[in-house]
């Protein structure tokens, strides 16, 4: 297939285009400065520039594609305008092809006990919009087109994603990791390389299906915060800090770092045959 791709140049989207590659596609993906450009052409796809405004390069690039996958996200007030817009222009130039969006476990909330598919959405400030417009791009499903959403946990990996940015960078800044409350809340994570393939799979799915990406091991932010630590050469030099002051520090993102997350991936694995590789997330984190 060629595959038209957005958000490329970040830090799923490389993961996603080499394993595109990997499995035969050919890629065209979006660039809207010369640093994405370069990034995207390196990897061996065709640039597309533009951005998510640009809704008539986005329905031109999804026509001429023979699947579309849709990683990347406006970042401002408009998210979900900009957004649900962009979806809409890539669907229709989509047609009858495949389509594959992207939303993430968070709207789940704090989840009680193990969260699938149907759960009901629970979402903090920060994503809000997003169970309204996964649901408008699902709904394209009957209308003759093949919407599919793909829900990643925490990505992380490859010493880049969230835990990268927001724990171990400050960590050798400030020589410690810091963590909301007691720690013991849970976090669904998920390998880049792995979800990453999930992706691929997903351009095979049923219209109007959902799947949550995440590992089996669901570790405590204590737990990540440790091994973090040790990642950092700063073995248990870890400190708890109130929501009041990780709202400071991190700003709405601070909502989501504190949510208690289980969720299971087994959709993923009986329907698209979606096999993670084998792996210990904390040893991963910790550098093993």
């Amino acid at each position: 297939m060629k595959v038209f791709i957005t958000g490329g140049s970040g830090y799923l989207g490389q993961a996603v285009i080499r394993a595109l590659t990997a499995h035969g596609h050919t890629v065209s993906g979006l660039a809207r400065s010369d640093a994405a450009d370069r990034t995207v052409s390196a990897l061996g796809a065709e640039v597309v520039r533009g951005g998510l405004t640009d809704l008539d390069i986005l329905r031109k690039a999804a026509d001429d594609a023979d699947g579309v996958i849709n990683l990347a996200q406006h970042q401002g007030p408009e998210v979900a305008e900009i957004g649900l817009a962009a979806a809409t222009a890539m669907l229709d130039g989509a047609g009858d092809r495949p389509y594959v969006h992207t939303s993430g476990t968070w709207v789940y909330g704090d989840t009680t006990g193990v969260a699938d598919e149907d759960s009901p959405a629970a979402p903090p400030a920060l994503v809000s919009w997003l169970p309204g417009s996964d649901a408008q791009v699902l709904a394209r499903a009957g209308q003759g087109g093949r919407p599919v959403l793909v829900m990643p946990g925490v990505v992380y990996g490859g010493g880049r994603g969230l835990i990268e940015e927001f724990y171990a960078k400050p960590a050798r800044r400030d020589g410690e990791v810091r963590y909301i409350g007691t720690g013991s809340n849970r976090w669904a994570v998920v390998h880049v390389d792995d979800v990453a393939e999930l992706y691929v799979l997903a351009l095979g799915a049923e219209p109007g299906r959902k799947y949550l990406a995440a590992a089996d091991q669901a570790p405590t932010v204590l737990e990540i915060a440790r091994a973090v630590a040790e990642a950092n050469g700063i073995p248990g030099k870890v400190a708890s800090i109130t929501l009041e002051q990780a709202y400071e520090q991190m700003g709405p993102l601070a909502d989501a770092f504190a949510l208690d997350q289980q969720v299971t991936s087994a959709r993923a694995r009986a329907e698209l045959g979606w096999r993670p590789a084998a792996r210990d997330v904390l040893a991963e984190l910790a550098g093993a």
